[in-house]
């Protein structure tokens, strides 16, 4: 299979494509991201827990200036999610400090990086522990406005739970060493191999659920479906029956599309035919190790608003469950360009986001 250089430009859309133009992120303050943790820091323990703004460097890059400055190897340093370089985000790190000892994390306070919060913790923060994300968002020169508005009560309903462009690198990038790594090359960078393996993952994915907004849309419901339970990673498989419309309805159980993984347990025999083109990356994944997981074939974004600080600008404000990605919203609403008034720290390699 060969990766595309755009993984999202043949994706298909849900309300269908959109008219509209606009510019996404043309400054950092137009993509504003704060991670909602969800639960609270105890205020003690052999951990320190930083509430860091960052501006213009990536999460990547964050976490060894914190490991640097706590004098530990960047692999001790951890975070809930990894968030855009492109952008003023803020979010929790994690770094073992022991009790008898101070760090002023403040130091790291420059143009880039803000500590606002210090807080200790009995255990440290791990990838996916945080509830979701808030997002502020600014469209400038939004080519029709009333379009985009007309849409914003059809995405509320949901739109296809893809995967942003960030988890596929520069151009693919990440696809194209993907291709590379079933095709025999080692990849030694655990963390690199890593990022492959989730691309490669991620890109079925998407096309598994892009074929089946073609097909059926979202709303269809398939002879049997694999369900999963709201706020959990559990599934399972069962015919359409009255009782489990009147839970998809309440939110008790939504539709899911597979990770790809070992063993085809957890997929319906139309996944099994959709997922024929992808054979080579299947069987790859699934030498790997990885079990078969499940993910929302919908999201949903929660206390979504809307406002137009000017006539050819609009505002954007929700907040989505950890995973999602705000990008596959805005592509339902906008066919967006991002701007180039962008920063970056000189040491920041972005080639995770």
């Amino acid at each position: 299979m060969n990766a595309k250089v755009d993984p999202l430009a043949s994706l298909n859309y849900l309300y269908g494509q959109p008219s509209a133009t606009a510019v996404f992120k043309q400054n950092p303050e137009d993509f504003i991201v704060d991670e909602e943790l969800g639960f609270e820091l105890d205020g003690s323990g052999e951990h320190v827990c930083l509430h860091i703004i960052k501006r213009g460097i990536n999460t990547v890059a964050v976490a060894k200036a914190i490991a640097k400055l706590a004098n530990v190897a960047p692999r001790d340093v951890s975070y809930a999610g990894q968030k855009d370089r492109q952008g003023v985000c803020s979010q929790w790190f994690s770094v073992p400090v022991p009790i008898k000892k101070d760090v002023d994390f403040s130091a790291l306070n420059d143009d880039f990086i803000f500590v606002s919060q210090q807080v200790r913790h009995g255990r440290k923060l791990r990838i996916g522990c945080h509830k979701g994300n808030r997002f502020t968002i600014v469209l400038r020169q939004v080519s029709e406005p009333l379009e985009v508005l007309s849409r914003i009560n059809a995405v509320r309903q949901g739109v296809p739970n893809y995967f942003g462009e960030q988890r596929f690198g520069h151009d693919g990038h990440n696809l194209e060493m993907a291709q590379r790594m079933f095709n025999g090359e080692a990849i030694r960078d655990r963390k690199l191999r890593s990022m492959v393996i989730s691309a490669a993952r991620s890109y079925i994915f998407n096309q598994l659920v892009s074929l089946r907004v073609a097909e059926h849309g979202l709303a269809k419901t398939l002879k049997h479906e694999v369900f999963m339970l709201s706020g959990s990673n559990a599934f399972f498989t069962d015919a359409i029956t009255p009782e489990n419309i009147t839970r998809l309805v309440e939110g008790d159980i939504e539709l899911s599309a597979p990770m790809v993984g070992k063993g085809e347990k957890g997929l319906v025999e139309e996944e099994l035919n959709w997922l024929e083109p992808y054979s080579e990356w299947c069987e790859g994944l699934a030498d790997i190790g990885l079990k078969t997981e499940r993910r929302m074939l919908r999201l949903y974004p929660e206390n979504l608003t809307v406002s137009m600080p000017q006539e050819d600008t609009i505002e954007l404000s929700f907040s989505l469950k950890k995973g999602c990605f705000a990008t596959a919203l805005l592509r339902e609403l906008v066919d967006y360009r991002t701007g180039d008034k962008s920063i970056a720290r000189s040491d920041d390699e972005d080639t995770a986001e």
